[in-house]
């Protein structure tokens, strides 16, 4: 039986700031190993022998991010969706199911998977999936139920009920609760009957399109409509903006599982994490003897328990016992690690504020490489710049700011006005404002190149695109 991995990437992990954010949040990011944790999902249902090739379905600005990474680790989608607009679970699920419909019949088999979990017994994840498939095949559909090993209030759970008719380790759903006190918690977890819910889910397209319309009649046709209005750019799939805005802001959990009389739930233990917060990272980390768990230019003294995330810097702690420290370029968070949960708090309070580190950091990445800001003041602006192999910026000028570029590594290729120029190492190029111009990489290793912008206005809104190899020309 061939299943159909259905990937979702939205979302921005909240809880992870200031690691995460809304240009590039968790599931793009290495947090528990070398591979980012959309790869590490992608690799965990690469196998021809079991699984198609994934769907994925992901924020329209994330979509080079997507591709990118996959690319960079060898692996291969089916399908990239892009959503107009996030609007919750439901919507990228029935998207994702009228698009399997559409491509592979109704009868096919949809594994649902959340972009950025963590999943460390690869083993019991499959025998997991085995049992699920089944159960899909026979109409039902399955969430998988994570062994509580304490009662956590971040998660949801699900109260498991007798076995399912002819599904050899699966059961009925008696209910869901979703984040309950720490009294109600601990109950669930002395029951052995209650489960956290991992958000994974298998069940067939049909089976999908049956349940979205018992909860919300009608909404399985605008997902085929979604679908069929959808257009083919680059390597995407752009799914139709005005279906897309009839669905509703809700979780397919909400939406469809609480109401459904087909659910059924996998009980299984496979060293899962949603990895959603500062605390639950320290609990999956290697720690040294004092429980510590350091990434980075990290040097302690006296400290236990604590988690530290250097990105920028030496970061050095004496005498101190269970904070989270995390420093990047251009933030510092100092926090209780019992109180992980309550983080989102503050993010709200900067998104109020519009503070921009909020939503990128000082390392932007773009289709072509990244850029980085070294510095900036009154009618300047400085920057890093990295261009990969293949990249190509767009064909562009700016209206109020010159740029000088000086190569630092690498040979590029740059278009200014109607002349083509190639730079090496050390050489540079003054382009002035209303030049049209074009930075390129044909080499297969990178360019790195400074930046200084002059101009009365820097932000990156003053662009004009003539031409673009990403699409990304209104």
């Amino acid at each position: 039986m061939q299943i159909i991995p259905v990937i979702l990437s939205g979302g921005m992990g909240a809880r992870l700031w200031p690691l995460s954010r809304q240009a590039r949040p968790k599931q793009f990011l290495e947090l528990a190993g070398e591979e980012s944790l959309i790869v590490a999902t992608t690799r965990r249902v690469t196998n021809p022998a079991r699984f198609s090739r994934p769907v994925f379905v992901c924020n329209d600005d994330h979509r080079f991010m997507v591709a990118e990474q996959l690319r960079d680790a060898g692996l291969v989608p089916c399908d990239i969706l892009l959503e107009p607009e996030a609007r919750n679970t439901a919507a990228a699920i029935a998207a994702a199911a009228a698009h399997v419909e559409a491509a592979h019949g109704g009868d096919a088999i949809m594994l649902v998977l959340p972009s950025d979990h963590l999943i460390r017994d690869n083993s019991e994840f499959l025998a997991a999936v085995d049992i699920a498939a089944q159960a899909a095949v026979a109409g039902r559909i399955v969430t998988f139920g994570i062994h509580a090993d304490g009662p956590e209030t971040g998660y949801g759970y699900i109260e498991s009920g007798n076995p399912a008719a002819g599904i050899v380790g699966a059961n009925d759903i008696v209910r869901f609760t979703e984040k309950p006190d720490k009294k109600t918690a601990t109950g669930f977890v002395e029951s052995g009957r209650h489960f956290w819910n991992g958000g994974i889910f298998a069940l067939s397209a049909k089976t999908a399109a049956g349940a979205f319309d018992v909860a919300r009649p009608g909404m399985f046709a605008v997902a085929r409509r979604a679908v069929a209005e959808s257009k083919r750019d680059l390597d995407f799939i752009r799914l139709d903006a005005g279906a897309y805005a009839e669905f509703p802001v809700e979780s397919f959990d909400r939406l469809v599982m609480e109401k459904s009389t087909l659910g059924a739930v996998v009980p299984v233990d496979m060293g899962w994490s949603d990895i959603g917060s500062w605390d639950a990272i320290w609990r999956v980390l290697p720690h040294d003897d004092d429980g510590n768990a350091c990434v980075g230019d990290v040097v302690l003294s006296g400290s236990r328990n604590c988690l530290v995330h250097s990105e920028h810097g030496l970061v050095t702690m004496v005498g101190v016992e269970g904070l989270v420290v995390v420093a990047t370029d251009d933030s510092v968070l100092v926090m209780d690690r019992d109180l992980s949960q309550d983080l989102r708090g503050i993010v709200d309070a900067l998104q109020a504020d519009r503070r921009p580190e909020v939503e990128t950091a000082n390392t932007v990445h773009r289709p072509w490489g990244s850029y980085q800001d070294i510095d900036r003041g009154a009618g300047f602006r400085a920057k890093r710049i990295t261009v990969r192999p293949g990249g190509r910026l767009s064909l562009q000028r700016h209206e109020r700011r010159a740029e000088h570029w000086v190569v630092v590594d690498g040979v590029a290729h740059v278009t200014k006005g109607d002349r083509e120029i190639v730079l090496e190492a050390n050489q540079s190029i003054y382009i002035p404002a209303g030049e049209n111009h074009r930075l390129e990489n044909r080499a297969d290793t990178d360019i790195h190149l400074i930046e200084v912008q002059t101009g009365d206005y820097l932000e990156e809104d003053d662009i004009e695109r003539l031409e673009d190899s990403y699409g990304r020309i209104d």
